[in-house]
């Protein structure tokens, strides 16, 4: 399995950050040659489920998704933090998403850190080419991390 991290600061909302990055549909806008789809109703919290489609036409593979843990921001916590554990044939593992508040007093407002860490295995893909994986991923990640800070 390949670990990588991603991570960024924004000068946003803490509560407007963590909405962003839980917005399962808004991923694959992000995400090249994926969409998600079949997301559960709620969206949000321990049990919700989605599944990311990645592929052209017929060919692809699907990667569904289950939250097993949904801690949103809030005043006295160190940290909002999501847990997805990815359950398909394709890929494996799973992703965290911590989202930081700003350091109490920081002027106006101050910044948000957010923290995307992964663990990923492919199936098929030796484990030999986990460095490449990683350093993939994260080029990747990082994008649809930035897109979605970006998002309004």
């Amino acid at each position: 399995m390949a670990l990588f991290e991603v991570e960024r600061t924004v000068r946003a909302p803490e509560v407007a950050v963590w909405e962003r990055l839980t917005d399962w549909p808004a991923h694959g806008g992000r995400v090249p040659l994926t969409r998600i789809v079949g997301v559960s109703e709620p969206a949000d919290g321990v049990g919700a489920r989605f599944t990311a489609r990645t592929g052209v036409g017929r060919a692809g593979f699907d990667d569904p998704m289950e939250v097993v843990e949904w801690t949103p921001p809030a005043a006295g916590r160190a940290a909002g933090r999501c847990r997805l554990v990815k359950r398909g044939r394709v890929v494996r593992g799973w992703a965290e998403i911590e989202v930081y508040g700003p350091e109490a007093g920081a002027a106006d407002g101050g910044e948000v850190r957010v923290v995307w860490r992964e663990e990923l295995g492919v199936r098929g893909v030796p484990r030999a080419l986990d460095p490449l994986v990683a350093w993939t991923a994260r080029q990747v990640f990082g994008r649809v991390l930035d897109g979605l800070l970006r998002a309004r």
